[in-house]
């Protein structure tokens, strides 16, 4: 059975390695906005030395994409970044801040996994800003706005003292981060026992921000993704106004069952339109994008209706 929350388009999955005009062996993880009229897609890629950079892709609809001919970011050179990129760079998210597009992504290297900061006005150069986390951090996603005279992220460390769990920082000025808490955390023999993690940037809405994040759930054949919805209370995010008990999306379709990683859906992205409705994209078992659409309404009642506790 399908699953009620997400209507899959018909068409995925909507990229795939054999749409990028460069050799890469998967396409998957990434983040999408709109900027200037159309969809931007900034994609996860491995490629044959088992490393990851990001590729851009544009849409006019929000399903049909086509990739620059050039990726988006590698490895910095920089020496200042390199150090900690050298493994590869993965997982973006977009978020529109106070005028500019800001990329939070995961840096690879043998010194961990930290998250870096970037941003770009026009999506053709990009700025490296910061390194905002030390190792172990990932999913970093930042809120769209200023709360309270703060700018505002969640994040996953990784860390089995409060295991794999989502928590809520404040900055000044994007750089430097604290007052963090814990604010959502797995629970035991659930759909997100394993662990949890931001998806999407968190989306604005009347009753609160809505965070798309994954849960994985261990099982005797691996792991499982799958997705889920919170709500945080608008002007104090680290209030969780509820967790929806079921589960959004999990891998239902051939290309999310069997690819690079079995079972895996995992939003970086998803996009707010004027009806009502959400564009959600998702990487498929580590390999392809594919996208589908939601009512926000609809999630929105499942976190306050059909709720967990958060902690």
């Amino acid at each position: 059975m399908k699953n009620e929350f997400v209507t899959r388009y018909e068409g995925n999955p909507i990229l795939t390695k054999d749409d990028i005009p460069y050799p890469v062996q998967t396409v998957h993880n990434a983040a999408v906005t709109r900027f200037d009229g159309r969809y931007i897609m900034l994609f996860r890629s491995h490629l044959d030395t088992g490393r990851s950079i990001i590729g851009l892709a544009r849409s006019d609809d929000g399903f049909n994409f086509k990739a620059d001919p050039r990726p988006f970011m590698v490895p910095s050179n920089d020496p200042a970044f390199h150090r900690y990129e050298a493994f590869g760079v993965e997982d973006p998210r977009i978020t529109y801040l106070e005028g500019a597009y800001y990329i939070t992504y995961s840096a690879y290297s043998d010194r961990g996994v930290r998250t870096g900061l970037a941003k770009t006005a026009d999506f053709k150069s990009v700025e490296r800003l910061a390194f905002i986390t030390q190792a172990d951090y990932r999913n970093t996603v930042l809120f769209p706005e200023k709360i309270n005279g703060d700018f505002v992220r969640l994040d996953r460390p990784h860390s089995d003292i409060s295991p794999w769990s989502i928590w809520v920082s404040f900055s000044p000025d994007l750089i430097h981060w604290g007052r963090s808490q814990l604010v959502i955390k797995p629970v035991k023999y659930h759909w997100d026992e394993a662990r949890i993690g931001p998806g999407a940037p968190p989306i604005r809405t009347d009753k609160g921000w809505l965070n798309i994040y994954h849960g994985v759930f261990p099982t005797m054949d691996g792991h499982v993704y799958r997705l889920g919805a919170a709500l945080h209370k608008l002007d104090e995010p680290q209030v969780v106004l509820g967790v929806g008990d079921r589960w959004l999306l999990q891998p239902e379709d051939p290309w999310e069952l069997v690819g690079y990683v079995h079972n895996v859906v995992f939003t970086c992205g998803a996009v707010p339109e004027d009806d009502g409705t959400l564009k959600l994209y998702w990487g498929a078992a580590d390999k392809v994008m594919c996208a589908g659409t939601a009512v926000i309404d609809e999630l929105i009642d499942l976190c306050l209706t059909d709720s967990r506790p958060p902690i």
